[in-house]
């Protein structure tokens, strides 16, 4: 692998980088979009279950029960800010207000990275294709075929070898981080769906008198 390295030349090193980088940010986000840490076991029980609490008599819900809530996930910061809202005796538009400001914030969070990993996906082949560029530049312009002879063999191999390493590996990188672009941004898709729909759910328990076009936290 050393000797590939090598052969492709000095524009090799930062494809290398953003692979390493595509990688870290693919594994990441991954990790953080995995169902279970949106949206943790028993997380969604316990959170209606105060919710049922706040409407029948809300003097048995603390606000230190809805902070205990709302740190371990995106999802759960989401749903105990209505639950906050409402326990605080707020409004229904009030309450929108705040949870739409939240659900930005939350939106963020899913989409993190996201952007870095389509950079990579666009930037790699252009990478590739500079190296390859490298490569025939070292082969035009080394010293023999200036002078119209027939050049180091040495130097001709080296040229190519830059050229072509650097367009597979331009190649191989941008695919792969496509790819994951894709699927981790419909990932997100279904995530920011799920919490939307959970919020609604919770928003008309907390308030039954809204109507469902009001509740709206995508905006």
């Amino acid at each position: 692998m050393y000797s590939i390295l090598l052969s492709a030349g000095w524009p090799i090193w930062p494809l290398l980088i953003i692979s390493i980088l595509g990688l870290a940010i693919a594994l990441e986000r991954t990790w953080y979009l995995r169902q279970t840490h949106i949206f943790p076991k028993k997380c969604l029980e316990n959170i209606f279950s105060l919710a049922n609490q706040i409407v029948a008599s809300k003097s048995t819900v603390s606000e230190q029960q809805i902070a205990a809530l709302a740190s371990p996930s995106p999802a759960s910061t989401l749903l105990a800010c209505a639950l906050k809202e409402r326990l605080s005796g707020s409004s229904a538009e009030t309450a929108l207000e705040e949870l739409q400001a939240t659900a930005q914030a939350t939106w963020q969070k899913l989409d993190r990275y996201l952007g870095a990993l389509a950079t990579i996906a666009t930037i790699a082949p252009l990478l590739g294709l500079f190296g390859t560029v490298v490569g025939m530049i070292e082969i035009f312009g080394s010293q023999g075929a200036i002078n119209g002879a027939a050049g180091s063999p040495q130097q001709l191999a080296h040229g190519i070898s830059v050229a072509l390493y650097n367009t597979a590996f331009g190649l191989l990188i941008a695919i792969p981080a496509l790819a994951a672009w894709r699927g981790l941004r419909a990932m997100a898709n279904q995530r920011q769906r799920e919490c939307e729909e959970f919020t609604r759910q919770l928003f008309k328990k907390l308030y039954p008198n809204v109507s469902n076009q009001t509740v709206d936290t995508s905006k």
